[in-house]
């Protein structure tokens, strides 16, 4: 059984929450503030965590960092907070992904799912180097990229965003850490480089670069590679 510990302080959404969950088979844990969340992620060892960041005891942001000093756990952030920056920081502390209050079961549900999907999915292949989709595939060991079983060119600039996102498969990655990750940390606000290498990659690597499949934009926030 799959367990969700969701991190949360209004009791009707728990409610809501632990009912739409274990209807479907899921183990739920609830949590009403960051405390006893980071007791509960211990002692139970959750498969994901759903997070709200406006904790009566301490920000989610915080909760965030300190599940990331020994987990790898994905964490969905539920959240009312709609700056663009609010979620940039939650994703730069190590989420995952970002829902915004009002949200849709089923939504919430899907990227649940989504969540589960890419762990299983990393613990099944903890060595794997190639990555395939169905526009075009990627060596990692090798740093080749081919489509249409012709091998694709890419620049060293070009390769290195291609593999911290082929690496975080359907993780939002943040522009912030794309960028100083490629170019350095003087580099963090450069988000023009970003819109001109991302543009090539998909131009070299998508079937339709107008609208990607694999190397999506995640507006204001960053890039997600979904197979």
């Amino acid at each position: 059984m799959t367990r969700v510990l969701v991190v949360e302080d209004d009791p009707q959404l728990v409610r809501a929450l632990v009912i739409n969950m274990q209807a479907r088979q899921y183990g739920v844990d609830a949590a009403p503030d960051g405390a006893t969340a980071l007791r509960l992620a211990a002692a139970r060892q959750p498969d994901v965590v759903v997070l709200d960041l406006g904790l009566p005891d301490m920000d989610g942001v915080e909760v965030i960092k300190a599940l990331r000093g020994w987990t790898r756990t994905p964490i969905l952030v539920l959240s009312a907070r709609r700056a663009a920056q609010e979620k940039v920081a939650a994703l730069d502390a190590g989420a995952d992904d970002y829902i915004t209050k009002p949200f849709s079961m089923d939504e919430l549900l899907a990227r649940l799912r989504a969540a589960v999907r890419r762990t299983e999915a990393l613990s099944l292949a903890p060595g794997t180097s190639v990555v395939t989709t169905d526009c075009f595939s990627i060596d990692l060991l090798a740093k080749k990229a081919t489509r249409d079983g012709r091998d694709i060119r890419l620049t060293p600039t070009e390769w290195h965003l291609l593999e911290i996102l082929v690496t975080s498969p359907g993780r939002l990655v943040t522009q912030k850490h794309l960028l100083q990750e490629v170019w350095g940390p003087a580099y963090g606000d450069k988000t023009n480089y970003l819109r001109v290498y991302m543009a090539q990659l998909r131009r070299k690597l998508e079937m339709d670069p107008a609208h990607p499949h694999h190397l999506v934009t995640e507006p204001g926030m960053g890039y997600r590679f979904e197979t």
